[in-house]
C-alpha cells in the first residue's frame, strides 16, 4: 500500500516510524515531514493546506489513504475534501472536527450527551458584561479558554479576580489569541489529576489504545508556564481497570453514541483529555488527533500493525480487531531549546542522535551533514521499562546522550509516581 502522512511534528515522526514497520506498506510519503521522517519514508515539499496540490500528488503517486496528524487540515476539512474525491482519510469530517476546533461546540456536544465535565458560560462581545459579572459572583482559580485552535496556548488559569476580568477583556476585545479568543468559555476550575485516553473509531464502533499522562509545565514539580508539552508516561499508573470502566461507560460510549445522533462523520483517533476527580472521571477537553507528546509513548506500546488498524477503520469493520498493549512501559522526554516557551535560538548543532534510543524529531534540520535546532521543542527521547520508574530512568539515561547549546529537559517527568 501507498499511504501520504500529513504533518511534520514529532507526533508524525511516531506515526511514520510505526507505519513503517509494517510489510504492507510499499510507499510512505510525509507532506511535509521533517529530517526523522525522511529516515521512515520520504517527504515531499507540499503544506498540510495545500489541498489540490496535495490530490495531485495522491493521484500520481496512487496513495490508497491518508493519515492526517495535526489538527489544522482537519478542522479546515480535508476529510471532506478527499472524501468527496474517492480518497480514505484517517481523521474527522470538518463538522466532527469542531469538538476539538471549538472550545463552546464541544462543551455543548457533552451537555447534550451527558457526558462529565465542567460547567461553563460561553461568552463573546455582545455578553462580555455577563462574563465579567460571572467572574464577579465566583471565586478563584478563573479558568478562560479561547474557543478556537490556539496551538495548545489559550487556556488561562487566574488566581486573582481582577486579573481574570483583565483577561477576559483582552482575549475578547484586543484579540490577545487571535480570531481563536473572538469567544470564551469561561469555566468551572476541577481540582484533581489528569490523564488522557486515546480511542480509535471508525464510526459506528471503537477500540481503546493505550492511555498516557503529558507534562505541560516548562519547570520541574510543574509549575512555570505552558507549553506544547514536556514529556508523557504510558501505561498511567493510578488508571485501574475500575476506573478505565467508568471513562467508557460515561464517556467513550456517549461520546460515540453522540456522533452517531448528531451525524458527525468520524473515522480517525479521539484524544480525550480527561480529570480525575475524586473517584470520578470528567472531560476537560477532545482533540480530534493524537496528542504531542503522548503519541510518542501511546505508538511504541500498540504491538498491532497499524496498517490493519488503518483499514479496519476505512472499511468500518473495526471491531474484527483486538489492540494489542506491549507489556511494558514508556516514557517520553521532551528535549527544548533554552528559553522554550518564550523566545529561544535556533540552528545549534545537535550532537548524539545516532544513539539507539527512540529519538523522535520536531524542530530539527539538517544542513550537510549537521542536525541543527529548528524549534523550541527539538526532539523526544523515549524508552521502555519495565515500569514507569525504570523507563524514566532509560529515558534520562538516553537523553544525557544528546546535546546542543542550552538544551534543556524536565528531569522529572512522571515525578508523582
Amino acid at each position: 500500500m501507498n499511504i501520504l502522512l500529513l504533518g511534520s511534528g514529532g507526533r508524525e515522526h511516531a506515526l511514520a516510524w510505526k507505519i513503517a514497520q509494517s510489510s504492507q506498506c510499499t510507499k510512505l510519503f510525509i507532506a511535509p515531514g521533517n529530517t526523522g521522517t525522511a529516515l521512515c519514508g520520504t517527504n515531499i515539499v507540499i503544506k498540510t493546506s495545500e489541498f489540490e496540490k496535495l490530490y495531485d500528488f495522491v493521484k500520481n503517486e496512487s496513495i490508497d489513504f491518508i493519515v492526517c496528524g495535526p489538527e489544522d487540515p482537519l478542522v479546515d476539512g480535508v476529510y471532506d475534501f478527499f472524501k468527496e474525491r474517492n480518497i480514505p482519510l484517517i481523521g474527522p469530517s470538518k463538522a466532527a472536527a469542531q469538538l476539538e476546533g471549538s472550545k463552546a461546540f464541544s462543551k455543548k456536544f457533552m451537555q447534550r450527551h451527558a457526558i462529565p465535565t465542567a460547567t461553563y458560560l460561553e461568552v463573546d462581545a455582545t455578553n462580555l458584561e455577563e462574563g465579567l459579572q460571572h467572574i464577579e459572583n465566583t471565586s478563584a482559580p478563573y479558568v478562560l479558554k479561547a474557543d478556537g485552535l490556539a496551538a495548545g496556548k489559550g487556556v488561562l488559569i487566574i488566581q486573582d479576580k481582577q486579573e481574570a476580568k483583565d483577561a477576559l477583556v483582552e482575549m475578547i476585545n484586543q484579540n490577545k489569541f487571535g480570531i481563536a479568543s473572538t469567544r470564551v468559555v469561561i469555566e468551572e476550575f476541577l481540582d484533581g489529576i489528569e490523564f488522557s485516553v486515546f480511542v480509535l473509531s471508525d464510526g459506528k464502533s471503537y477500540k481503546i489504545l493505550p492511555n498516557a499522562k503529558d507534562y505541560k509545565r516548562i519547570g520541574e514539580g510543574d509549575t512555570g508556564l505552558n507549553t506544547g508539552g514536556m514529556g508523557a508516561i504510558s501505561p498511567v499508573p493510578f488508571v485501574t481497570d475500575e476506573l478505565m470502566a467508568q471513562v467508557e461507560e460515561k464517556i467513550i460510549i456517549p461520546t460515540i453514541n453522540g456522533l452517531q445522533k448528531d451525524n458527525l462523520e468520524y473515522k480517525g483517533f479521539i484524544y480525550i483529555g480527561l480529570i480525575k476527580v475524586g473517584d470520578e472521571a470528567k472531560v476537560i477537553e477532545y482533540n480530534c488527533r493524537m496528542g504531542d507528546p503522548e503519541t510518542e509513548v501511546v505508538m511504541p506500546r500498540i504491538k498491532n500493525d497499524i496498517l490493519d488498524l488503518y483499514k479496519a477503520v476505512i472499511n468500518q469493520t473495526l471491531t474484527t480487531q483486538t489492540i494489542e498493549e506491549d507489556e511494558r512501559a514508556c516514557c517520553t522526554i521532551v528535549l527544548a531549546s533554552g528559553g522554550y516557551p518564550e523566545d529561544f535560538e535556533k540552528e545549534k548543532i545537535i550532537h548524539g542522535l545516532e544513539t539507539n534510543s527512540l529519538i523522535f524529531h520536531a524542530g530539527i534540520k539538517k544542513t550537510n551533514d549537521d542536525y541543527l535546532t529548528n524549534g523550541g521543542r527539538v526532539a523526544m527521547v523515549s524508552a521502555y521499562g519495565k515500569d514507569i520508574k525504570d523507563a524514566l530512568i532509560n529515558a534520562n539515561a538516553s537523553a544525557k546522550n544528546i546535546s546542543f547549546e542550552n538544551m534543556y529537559y524536565r528531569k522529572d517527568i512522571g515525578w508523582e509516581f
